[in-house]
């Protein structure tokens, strides 16, 4: 057993919030639209298809977002343990 006393933990800053979420949203809207690509090519649309309308950013979607909701989950992760490691050095 631990015998310290419960520490609070830091506050959460406003930055986490906002890369967590963003971070959620993106990797579900790049899903979403991995998905959408499957069911548009089941339902035979060629590639010729695929280049008009909103398409191209369905497609190009995936690409991006889940790489850089990736990096924002990574940054999380590093601002969180450093926000923690502080934290435990000042108690």
């Amino acid at each position: 057993m631990s015998t310290e006393p419960n520490r609070p933990d830091a506050p959460v800053r406003s930055i986490d919030r906002f890369l967590a979420y963003t971070a959620l949203a993106l990797a579900a809207a790049s899903v979403l639209c991995f998905f959408a690509i499957i069911i548009g090519t089941a339902a035979g649309m060629d590639q010729k298809s695929f280049g008009v309308g909103v398409w191209p950013f369905v497609a190009a979607l995936p690409m991006f977002g889940l790489p850089l909701a990736f990096l924002m989950i990574i940054t999380l992760l590093v601002m969180s343990f450093t926000r923690k490691g502080r934290a435990a050095r000042r108690s």
